[in-house]
Order: C-alpha cells, then structure tokens, then sequence
C-alpha cells in the first residue's frame, strides 16, 4: 500500500509547473508557477513567481519592475489548476521607466462594437 501512495504523491507532484525566467522582449521576463492540484489556492504560487524575479533582477545588479500579473480563474478543474504568472523587466536603479507600477486588473468581459 505504501508503494502506490509515494507513487501517486510522486507522478502529482510532477504535473506541478514552473516556467523559470524566460525572455518575452528587451529587459523584459516572464515567470510562471502551476500547482499539481487544484486544492491550492494562487497566493503561494504567485509569491513565488514574484522572488525568483526578483531574484533574477538581483543576479543582474538590477531592480524589479512589474510589468503585468495574471492568475488562473476558478473553477480549477480539468487542468485548469491554480496558475500565477509574472511579467517583468530587469532595470538599472537610473532608468526612466523605474517606477511605482500601476497594476489593474484584465476585464472579465470584454465587449467589441462593430461597425
């Protein structure tokens, strides 16, 4: 019995996912986390994403600056598990763009008038 409960903790535990940094444009990232399940909620996974680039804009003797979050919606069923994604640019203490970010929140609905 115990063999198949480590096994099934083992083949859960890596349908978890996590992007790493990847490069989306000039001085500009991304970072994702997935949980394995949907019993976990985003806060957790969306910390995460936040200190690893945070951590790679350190690596690089640069600052952090936020360029757009997204998080999965519920209901997280069929692959759609808890998922929080990071967009971010890397920027030296000096650069312009270096400022307090200003983050919204995407339309649930977006409505398209056609003429």
């Amino acid at each position: 019995m115990r063999k198949i409960s480590v096994a099934s903790v083992a083949l859960i535990a890596g349908c978890a996912a996590n992007s790493g940094v990847i490069p989306i444009g000039q001085d500009t990232y991304m970072v994702s986390r997935q949980a394995a399940t949907g019993f976990s909620g985003s806060g957790t996974l969306k910390a995460e994403a936040f200190q690893e680039a945070n951590q790679y804009c350190v690596s690089q003797n640069k600052m952090l600056q936020v360029v757009n979050t997204n998080e999965a919606q519920p209901p997280y069923v069929f692959g759609n598990y808890p998922k929080a994604e990071v967009q971010f640019m890397c920027l030296t203490s000096a650069d312009a763009e270096l400022r307090r970010p200003k983050l919204s929140k995407e339309p649930d609905t977006v409505i398209q008038i056609r003429k």
